[in-house]
């Protein structure tokens, strides 16, 4: 993957209608995608190295940034789904590489400010069913 701009990095949020609006104002993203794995190791593994099971673990990807609230309409959507508990339809799209859709659960929600600043918030989500992915 070739040098890309930031600010490109896209967090979609689906609409009712299927078209994807951009998430809030974020200035910040940062997309995770973990596999946790299973040690099988023994004492009778190869010379002391660990073993590990293969497709075994759990996987799950994770959105993360900050910005700013640009519209009411998204900072309350944001807002009723965490305070619900449903998970939000997003895509994330990082360029020169691909996009990941899925359902992803707000799980962590704050906000900030200060006394000659605008204010702010932070989000993370976690993937709550398989992401698909798709190539560029």
């Amino acid at each position: 993957m070739s040098a890309q701009r930031g600010r490109d990095m896209l967090v979609k949020l689906k609409q009712d209608d299927d078209s994807y609006v951009t998430l809030a104002g974020l200035r910040t993203k940062t997309f995770r995608l973990n596999a946790r794995v299973v040690d099988v190791t023994d004492s009778d593994s190869a010379e002391g190295w660990k073993e590990l099971l293969p497709h075994a673990g759990v996987k799950s990807a994770e959105i993360s940034g900050q910005g700013i609230f640009r519209n009411e309409a998204s900072a309350a959507q944001v807002r009723q789904a965490f305070f619900d508990q449903t998970a939000l339809a997003l895509r994330f799209f990082l360029p020169g590489f691909g996009q990941i859709d899925g359902a992803f659960l707000i799980v962590n929600l704050s906000y900030s400010g200060s006394y000659q600043g605008e204010a702010g918030f932070e989000i993370t989500l976690m993937s709550a069913g398989t992401p698909v992915f798709s190539a560029l």
